[in-house]
């Protein structure tokens, strides 16, 4: 169980912040002066050197997002103008990428940070831009929201693996449909048909609250509250559910803590943008989708914080078979370096912004004591990510945040020679969520703007 310090504030890890944005720089740079050698888009690192793999290119986003984050936090020109180009010259594919769920991952990474920039006046005014970025968000969003299954309680955004796969990860890309929305942009389907954009976000929300997030109501004898099933399996015929499964987890019935973190992050992040709807358009049903929200929010954040080791690093997946002999792992801080299982730092990356953001929406909520508990884990997972043996101060290695996991159940994590499990190692998805997540904590130890994914707090009406 993670070990809160309820003593530490933002202001406490200004310095760890100052120190992450230098390295970052760095490592940026350091990736992009040897892009050529990586010969594609950057995923993982092997050997401490970013390396492709083609399948989806799910994590160009994050690539080139991390530019921009990096000018967000320090007003360095050269991220803004290198990372702009970047993202002119290589991203117009994946925003009619037909093939993939990754929309928000890849787009609002993108386009969304530079619109919101815009939109906070921080990079001139300049009406044709900003007009190209929401274009280019209208145009994911439609096309995000197009991939869809409809089933009996409900509908999804249908993951690469097929019509009959629901994704937790798919929780985050919503953003895409979310701004696609708020910029008063529609799927037009045959016949004229108005899809509204709202309506299939909060569907696939409550589909995959219902059906991945587990509330300890005898789903199953596996069905542990804040448990989360990577994948959902339906039958299209008939439009039922089958089964839960897993991709990149130990198996269906057990925690696959990236996925966890997915959860996490997405629904905290949906209850503030939900609070950004005119209630009259949500009528009725706005209370029940506020409060189906925050019941996965709150039960997954709480499996984390009970699962996961005193310093907030979690392994892998919380039933990896091995993870018995590692002895009572749950009251010491992680260990990287050992022979039975692997950590995810990428999860912590992404977990610590959902503990951080739901204790944020609690507090501002009045919910005051839920909301301190929870945003104290987060601080805490995060100053762990800001040290050592997380951080990665190694020149040469061109991650940021070392000890990430990518799919172990294929090994395609590397074994570093005399070592039994992988380790030492990076992310393009780890890295980036780690500058998000250091961002978010930034503006606040500095009483700026609050961060969010569009740019403001102004109600839609």
């Amino acid at each position: 169980m993670i070990a809160i310090d309820l003593e530490l504030e933002p202001s406490r890890l200004s310095s760890k912040i100052e120190a992450f944005w230098k390295l970052s720089a760095s490592k940026i740079l350091s990736l992009d002066r040897d892009a050529a050698s990586v010969k594609g888009v950057p995923v993982f690192t092997v050997q401490g050197k970013y390396s492709s793999q083609t399948w989806t290119d799910w994590t160009q986003g994050f690539e080139l997002g991390s530019w921009i984050l990096q000018f967000d936090a320090t007003d360095d020109s050269e991220f803004l103008d290198l990372g702009r180009k970047k993202i002119l010259d290589r991203m117009a594919t994946h925003l009619t990428n037909m093939g993939v769920h990754d929309h928000g991952f890849n787009n609002v990474s993108t386009y969304g940070n530079l619109m919101r920039l815009q939109l906070e006046g921080r990079i001139g005014e300049s009406t044709w831009e900003l007009r190209f970025y929401q274009l280019a968000l209208k145009c994911s969003a439609a096309v995000q929201a197009r991939r869809w299954s409809p089933v009996r309680e409900g509908g999804y955004i249908y993951s690469f693996n097929g019509p009959h796969s629901l994704f937790v990860d798919t929780i985050r890309s919503l953003r895409s449909l979310a701004l696609g929305y708020r910029l008063g942009h529609s799927l037009m389907e045959e016949n004229g048909t108005s899809i509204s954009l709202l309506e299939r976000l909060l569907t696939h929300a409550r589909t995959t609250a219902v059906f991945n997030v587990y509330y300890g109501e005898g789903r199953d004898i596996f069905d542990v509250p804040g448990r989360v099933a990577h994948e959902s399996i339906f039958n299209l015929i008939d439009g039922s559910y089958r089964c839960p499964s897993s991709q990149q987890g130990f198996s269906p019935f057990t925690t696959w803590t990236r996925g966890l973190a997915w959860i996490m992050c997405g629904y905290a992040e949906l209850l503030e943008f939900l609070d950004t709807i005119d209630p009259e358009i949500l009528e009725s049903g706005w209370e029940s989708n506020r409060e189906c929200m925050l019941r996965a929010a709150k039960v997954s954040c709480d499996y984390y914080i009970e699962n996961t080791p005193s310093d907030g690093i979690p392994y892998w997946d919380t039933g990896a078979p091995s993870l018995h002999k590692l002895g009572d792992y749950l009251n010491q801080p992680a260990q990287p370096a050992n022979d039975w299982e692997p950590v995810d730092s990428s999860a912590a990356a992404i977990a610590t912004q959902g503990l951080l953001r739901l204790g944020h929406y609690l507090k501002e909520q009045g919910e005051s004591e839920d909301g301190g508990h929870y945003w104290q884990a987060g601080l805490t997972v995060l100053d762990t990510l800001l040290s050592e043996p997380y951080l990665s101060l190694d020149p040469n290695h061109h991650g940021l945040i070392l000890h990430s996991i990518y799919h172990r159940p294929r090994e395609w994590d590397l074994h570093r020679e005399g070592e039994r499990i992988p380790s030492g190692e990076s992310s393009m998805w780890g890295d980036y969520h780690a500058r998000e997540a250091v961002l978010y904590v930034q503006r606040l130890a500095r009483k700026q703007a609050y961060l969010t994914f569009w740019g403001g707090s102004a109600t839609v009406s």
